[in-house]
């Protein structure tokens, strides 16, 4: 097991007012939360800002001492075992760079290296494979503070994967890339996992990220577990529509045809020749929903429609997870 967290607990003192009518009080950031991890895995981590995200990394990192609850990441309790848990993780913070700000971006690796104990030709050849595969030639000799965000997260990722990590805590990795860098960054998230077996565990508001590397997803709403499972684990317990496109041989009056019960036509286009038919998987097939219009008009094409992701954690947090 890569990351164990049983009832963890983060509070903070937070005061209100000001001068003598300040008052003190204790908000909990993270609440009771439970996650397991196993090696390999790659499991998203999402919550709105505020939800405690930030705050449970910092507790499987080692980097803030929860006030109750157990922690064990990679077998290592976090405080205690910083340093060696340091040289199992790699971290990527979107607001804390692993980079040395006055420096060209390949003079951080040697110093990395020699923190990780890394030897020469090893740090070598897998600075020169992060380098081709994430595509840093360009700016290697450019100050990191010249860099644009993209450019940035990019050499981010570099260094928190150099001394090739057990596990990776990536924190918004994809933030600032354009569609083609971002594709290829996903492409090698991939490949690391594959080939060496690393277990990802990725924060992101970028859903895309998520449905491309991520089996898993847990969804945290004020510091609590409000959902964990696949995507198609969570489109069942929200009970999101699918969406049933047909294209049909000719148009057809809409409002005298019949669909089974917890089925409705969503949107008519082409003069009535294209339905999109929305209904409850819970209770209907899509084939059930096909052969209903079938027996009424000749469908010539169709496709099927999954419920955006977004969508699905939204209905989440509204319905105030389960």
């Amino acid at each position: 097991m890569i990351i164990e967290a049983d009832q963890l607990v983060r509070e903070y003192v937070a005061y209100d007012g000001s001068g003598l009518r300040r008052t003190r009080r204790i908000v909990r950031a993270v609440d009771g939360l439970t996650l397991r991890v196993e090696r390999g895995e790659a499991v998203g981590y999402i919550g709105a800002n505020g939800s405690g995200k930030s705050t449970t990394i910092k507790m499987i990192a080692g980097i803030l001492t929860p006030t109750s609850g157990r922690v064990r990441t990679c077998g290592l309790r976090p405080v205690p075992d910083r340093r060696a848990l340091a040289r199992k993780i790699g971290v990527v913070f979107g607001q804390r760079s692993a980079l040395w700000w006055d420096l060209p971006l390949a003079e951080s690796f040697p110093i990395l290296a020699a923190m990780h104990r890394i030897p020469g030709a090893e740090w070598r050849r897998r600075f020169d494979l992060l380098v081709d595969e994430l595509e840093l030639a360009a700016f290697l000799q450019r100050p990191v503070r010249n860099l644009s965000l993209g450019q940035r997260m990019r050499g981010e990722v570099a260094a928190a994967l150099l001394h090739s990590p057990a596990l990776a805590v990536l924190d918004e990795p994809t933030i600032g890339l354009d569609m083609i860098s971002k594709e290829n960054l996903r492409r090698f998230l991939i490949r690391e996992r594959a080939e060496r077996g690393t277990t990802l565990l990725l924060t992101t508001h970028d859903m895309g990220d998520v449905q491309r590397l991520c089996d898993r997803m847990v969804v945290i709403d004020s510091g609590r577990v409000a959902f964990d499972g696949t995507e198609s684990e969570l489109a069942a317990a929200t009970d999101a529509e699918r969406i049933l496109i047909v294209d049909l041989a000719t148009p057809v009056d809409v409002a005298s045809l019949r669909l089974p019960d917890h089925a409705r036509v969503g949107a008519v286009e082409g003069d009535g020749t294209q339905l999109s038919i929305a209904f409850a998987p819970r209770y209907l097939s899509a084939a059930h929903v096909l052969a209903a219009v079938q027996g009424q008009a000749e469908v010539i094409e169709l496709s099927l429609a999954e419920p955006a992701i977004e969508d699905l954690v939204r209905r989440i947090y509204t319905r105030g997870g389960r």
